[in-house]
């Protein structure tokens, strides 16, 4: 789906969410002596306990960023795991879910492009089943935890890292390419995801929808490359997969700051790439 522009439109920002904006108790990275710490706002909770977290500083700065642009929080989560989080300011009009697999208009999954996912996956890459078949069959019982998947969309595995095998994610990697599908392993999790199932297309059709002129974008892990690529400024910071690779593009600035503090920087760079005139 080619994208439309207006030079009137507005700016689309397509940001990556757990370890990017929001961050988890253990993702904090709070360096600083503890009397200085940045005071912190529970945006998540997860049977009954707060799960993520962002400073109140970038709760007031995407209260902001929210109003003045299209934000479209983007995120491998599924529908249901991104309800959970309260975000600062106004609902987004747009959120994209299940890695690109949904784009959620005001809350509800768009039908269109969720019809054109399905064919997409349906003409491009192996099924499903074939790619669980291959996981339930090589995956260690001493260091798998879970098998799950999203949305009937792809496949990931929970797992004990330190037990992992030396090399098992690397040879599944090559056995799922040949499939036309992609492996990432982030912390504990490792994703199996079809090569169509990309946030980049998901956030170029918003862009397309709403004419926008100017996209940005900011992730840290492997699967928000795509994203990374295809919006006109990106950002990643000093943590995650993207930088532990070197990870680097024309058109990305690499933050040196991790943590909580690293979403605060990112969010203040979309409001100055904004610009004045980013009102919607």
């Amino acid at each position: 789906m080619a994208r439309s522009t207006s030079p009137d439109g507005p700016v689309v920002v397509a940001s990556d969410l757990d370890r990017t904006l929001i961050y988890s108790a253990a993702a904090l990275q709070l360096t600083m002596p503890d009397a200085r710490a940045p005071r912190l706002l529970c945006v998540e909770v997860y049977e009954s306990k707060p799960l993520s977290y962002l400073t109140e500083t970038s709760a007031g700065l995407l209260g902001e960023l929210a109003s003045s642009t299209v934000f479209v929080p983007t995120t491998t989560r599924t529908g249901e795991q991104y309800q959970r989080i309260q975000l600062p300011g106004p609902a987004p009009e747009f959120a994209i879910c299940a890695n690109g697999g949904h784009i959620l208009v005001n809350g509800v999954t768009d039908p269109d492009w969720q019809a054109h996912v399905a064919r997409r996956l349906a003409d491009e890459c192996a099924g499903l089943d074939e790619i669980r078949a291959h996981l339930r069959a090589t995956a260690g019982s001493e260091w798998l935890l879970k098998e799950r998947v999203a949305e009937d969309l792809f496949a990931y595995l929970v797992v004990e890292r330190a037990l992992l095998p030396e090399g098992w994610v690397k040879e599944l990697g090559e056995w799922a390419e040949d499939r036309g599908w992609t492996v990432s392993l982030q912390g504990r999790k490792i994703y199996v995801v079809p090569g169509p199932l990309t946030k980049s297309a998901a956030m170029r059709e918003v862009a397309r929808r709403t004419r926008a002129r100017l996209t940005l974008a900011a992730g840290d892990s492997l699967l928000d490359a795509d994203l990374l690529l295809a919006a006109d400024l990106a950002w990643r910071p000093g943590h995650g997969e993207l930088a532990d690779e070197g990870w680097t593009a024309p058109n990305l600035t690499v933050l040196p700051e991790t943590g909580v503090a690293a979403g605060e920087r990112i969010l203040r760079h979309f409001l100055t790439a904004a610009g004045p005139g980013r009102d919607r």
